[in-house]
């Protein structure tokens, strides 16, 4: 098979693409770029590795994946401990940006490829092809307040300074999601690009039935699984019925469903978006592929922070305050007073995104590699 590969058709850019293994919302987020890539024409390879592969490999089964270690990051069960953990894991990051640049070097020439769409892995960088690196975080929040932000986002340009150029998947209008996450004062160096909010969930006609839950839990462990013991205890009192989708693609074994609660490990997307379209309201994390999802279909959600993590919370808290989503904290975690206190909250959601300047950068990104 890799032979096979190996021999690019004529005329067809050769794209390899690979997203972060830091949950699964940064291999979501690359569907509708890998789908706009095929349909203008590209062949697209896929770099990746864990739940990250097995879930693009059942989006795209004709798709080559090839494999590359993680960052691996580990999480921690409270708030402080998981800012203290990434902090002292920034050594084994390192390692693995120059571990997966190294990789790069050698992969460019032996599957002849064109260009290089990285979300997030600071390593994918090459001198001599075009490389994009996908990011909606140019500022990145920590609790240690601004002094310490300014200094991740000089570090933050540097990494991003060395691809082509940056796509941000977000609107550049003032009416945006990420709000200070993504509209820094000031910007990388290198040309960046606002490609609008991507989701791999599309419309169907499935009718909303009131009092269903959608429950998505997603995310690093330990969090992930916290989240869903507090959830399965909660929904055992509900008197609706509910679906759980508990974001582990490729895991043999699942919770033993009801007539009245539904689980599965995880669903392709156009099952997600059927169960979401169904759904009176969304309940998981508020991390921003999901927010990303919960506005394309226009859905109503209770999003619920990673404990620690500052963009979930920024996101939560930014979304909120506009209307966009209503949001609660993990501890003390009520499924009956969320809702009580949704169904009082007046959402005011966002025109649903048509993908067009994804489009539009695409095709322009496209034309220059025939250049």
């Amino acid at each position: 098979m890799d032979q096979v590969l190996k021999e690019k058709t004529i005329g067809k850019p050769r794209i390899l693409l690979a997203p972060l293994d830091w949950g699964l919302g940064h291999a979501t987020r690359c569907i509708p770029i890998i789908r706009q890539l095929q349909q203008q024409g590209c062949e697209v390879l896929v770099a990746a590795e864990g739940r990250q592969a097995i879930l693009l490999q059942q989006e795209f089964p004709e798709l080559m994946i090839l494999p590359l270690k993680g960052y691996h990051i580990k999480y921690a069960g409270s708030a402080i401990g998981l800012f203290l953990s990434v902090f002292f894991q920034v050594p084994k990051i390192l390692r693995s940006i120059r571990c997966e640049h190294a990789w790069l070097l050698s992969i460019v020439n032996e599957y002849d490829i064109d260009a290089v769409i990285s979300d997030n892995r600071y390593g994918l960088y090459h001198k001599k092809i075009p490389c994009i690196f996908i990011t909606h975080q140019l500022t990145i929040r920590n609790p240690l307040g601004r002094w310490a932000e300014n200094i991740l986002q000089k570090r933050n340009y540097k990494f991003i300074n060395r691809f082509t150029a940056c796509w941000v998947p977000d609107e550049e209008a003032e009416k945006n999601l990420a709000g200070e996450l993504s509209h820094p004062v000031k910007k990388p160096a290198v040309p960046v690009h606002y490609i609008g909010p991507l989701s791999r969930l599309v419309k169907s006609n499935v009718q909303e039935e009131k009092g269903h839950l959608l429950i998505c839990l997603s995310g690093p462990e330990p969090q992930r699984t916290l989240l869903e013991n507090k959830m399965i205890k909660e929904i055992a009192h509900y008197n609706g019925t509910a679906t759980v989708i508990r974001g582990l693609p490729g895991t043999a074994s699942v919770i033993p469903s009801s007539n009245m609660i539904r689980f599965y490990n995880h669903l392709p997307a156009h099952e997600l978006s059927d169960e979401m379209m169904k759904a009176e309201y969304v309940i998981g994390r508020s991390g921003y592929s999901s927010i990303m999802d919960l506005l394309t279909l226009q859905k109503k959600s209770i999003l619920i922070p990673t404990p620690g993590q500052t963009e979930q919370e920024y996101l939560a808290a930014y979304l909120s305050k506009r209307k966009i989503v209503f949001s609660v904290q993990q501890k003390g975690f009520s499924l009956r007073t969320a809702l009580e206190k949704a169904r009082q909250f007046h959402y005011q959601l966002t025109p649903e995104n048509n993908n067009e300047t994804l489009k539009q950068v695409i095709a322009a990104f496209v034309a220059g590699l025939s250049q």
